[in-house]
């Protein structure tokens, strides 16, 4: 890792633009690699052609959302697993706190981690979680419409000056 994403990584919160939608995302991906044994590396992988995708092919952004997904799927593993339970409540508390963030709750790009799954068990599990996901996302979505709609317009009229 260069100086560059090592000052980014540390000090992210200062520097990096919509860091908090960057760290949910992050927390969505290690949902599904953290209960995995198979194809850590592809899955890394995986997640930094989908963060260049989603920023527009910044490569700093991409970078940063591998990292921050490395280090929730490292504290999982530290836990013994039981730092998933925690990852699913912040989710959760997000989506309250910050609602909009449902729409960055992305089903096809996240579904994409599965293909790298071979053991049914965890595929199942995986499969579970992102059923999770899309019945919050809905609920969200329709339970928040209009708190949502106020936060994207305070979003556009902050960077818009």
């Amino acid at each position: 890792m260069g100086l560059r994403n090592f000052l980014l990584n540390a000090f992210r919160e200062l520097f990096v633009h919509h860091h908090g939608s960057l760290e949910f995302r992050a927390k969505l991906f290690a949902l599904l690699v953290a209960v995995t044994e198979d194809a850590k590396e592809e899955a890394y992988n995986l997640i930094k052609q989908i963060g260049l995708s989603i920023y527009q092919n910044d490569e700093d952004r991409a970078n940063l959302l591998v990292m921050s997904t490395k280090e929730l799927v490292k504290k999982v593993q530290d836990d013994n697993g039981l730092y998933i339970d925690t990852l699913v409540a912040n989710v959760q508390t997000e989506l309250r706190v910050v609602p909009r963030y449902a729409k960055k709750i992305d089903i096809d790009s996240l579904a994409k981690l599965l293909d790298l799954t071979k053991n049914p068990d965890t595929l199942l599990y995986q499969k579970n979680i992102l059923e999770f996901l899309q019945k919050l996302k809905d609920e969200t979505l329709q339970s928040k419409k209009n708190q949502i709609a106020e936060d994207e317009q305070k979003v556009r009229s902050k960077y818009a000056s």
